[in-house]
């Protein structure tokens, strides 16, 4: 075992928390590998060194024993790093300490679970398309839904009742079989036992060995008045069941709302668009829109063009959130008639000589101003 104090080993203050010890032991790991440097006996000597300064450091016991005690107080706590080599499979492996550091390059990041202890069941989600009105004003609604619950044959166990299991022969009981090449080692899940560290010698009949059957619930879900596409709504524990007596996962409801033939939606905002025939936006009138509480009358102001937008305040949408309700933006759309007869057809003709008699550019003053900068736009063209 090393005699060179640890601390000044991996470059560390007495003080120094697991977070600092663990990114000093990567760092000086990385550089004294053996597969980084092979045939260099003394690259080998100290990665044994750092390697035995993390463990005892990484230890709250044995760091203990080490401060108070030094060398002594570890003495025969090194795992085997002075002269056991590397992969010898023991509990202080290299590989184990090794695996341990460099984990999260491959998503682990910590202690891995146990094979068969209580995991939480997995969420699930369900993509509910709503109409409108029922989003607006809040609607209950059933839907059914797929999952996976615990065997009642087996109680989850994947065994047939009276059977028994055993240690899985490939994992030896640890879910995870590792592949090592080099300096990276993969930890991957056992494909014999997946996972469970046992073998089922008679799997249940009922879910064939899984522990968990398929079955399609149906719920009745309540949706609050107000719901926006993109808005979830989660049911505790109706997901998939757990594993090993762990806790089921949460349904989460996914909320889309339906085009609707007269209104958009913009948040809690409403907008449709009203068609008008031109004599009414000419002369002005009264007409009546829709609203989701029924109609109402707007009226039209004299000379009205189109895409003019009217705002009837508090016909939107009340916020699921809570807050004061939205507008309603009615857009005025200017309709040009269709399918004249001879006679309405003669009545055009004699409004447009009427028109064209008088002060044309006062009756379309944006047609005016128009043609007025097209004019200009070429005169500025001519060389």
């Amino acid at each position: 075992m090393s005699q060179r104090d640890y601390y000044e080993v991996l470059g560390v203050d007495k003080g120094a928390d697991q977070k600092e010890i663990k990114k000093a032991y990567r760092r000086l790991a990385q550089k004294y590998h053996p597969d980084r440097n092979p045939g260099d006996d003394t690259a080998a000597e100290k990665f044994r060194e750092v390697s035995e300064a993390y463990e005892i450091l990484t230890d709250s016991e044995k760091r203990a024993a080490y401060d108070q005690f030094g060398h002594a107080g570890v003495d025969g706590q090194g795992g085997g790093f002075g002269g056991g080599g590397f992969g010898g499979g023991g509990a202080g492996d290299f590989s184990d300490i090794f695996g341990d550091v460099f984990g999260d390059i491959f998503g682990g990041g910590g202690r891995r679970r146990g094979p068969n202890a209580p995991a939480r069941g997995s969420d699930l989600r369900y993509n509910l398309e709503l109409d409108l009105e029922n989003a607006v004003a809040g609607t209950t609604v059933d839907i059914r839904v797929p999952r996976h619950i615990e065997c009642d044959r087996c109680d989850g166990g994947g065994a047939e009742p009276g059977s028994s299991k055993d240690t899985c022969p490939t994992c030896h009981g640890h879910g995870q079989v590792r592949m090592q090449q080099g300096f990276f080692a993969v930890q991957q899940t056992c494909p014999t036992c997946h996972g469970s560290g046992q073998h089922i010698k008679v799997p249940c009949h009922k879910c064939n060995g899984e522990g968990r059957v398929r079955e399609t619930r149906t719920l009745s879900v309540k949706i609050p008045p107000g719901v926006d596409t993109g808005d979830r709504i989660r049911l505790n524990a109706e997901g998939e069941s757990g594993i090993n007596g762990g806790p089921p996962g949460d349904l989460y409801v996914q909320v889309a709302i339906k085009p609707h033939h007269i209104f958009q939606r913009d948040g809690k905002h409403l907008q449709c668009d009203v068609p008008i025939n031109f004599v009414d936006a000419a002369l002005g009138g009264e007409l009546e829109v829709p609203t989701l509480d029924g109609r109402v009358k707007l009226k039209i102001p004299p000379e009205t063009q189109t895409g003019k937008l009217f705002r009837l305040r508090g016909k939107g949408v009340k916020p699921v959130r809570g807050g004061t309700p939205g507008d309603l933006l009615c857009k005025v759309v200017v309709e040009t008639p269709v399918n004249l007869n001879d006679e309405q057809q003669d009545l055009l003709r004699q409004l447009q000589k009427s028109l064209d008699g008088t002060n044309s550019h006062s009756h379309s003053p944006k047609k005016t101003g128009f043609f007025d900068s097209v004019k200009k736009f070429f005169e500025e063209m001519k060389p």
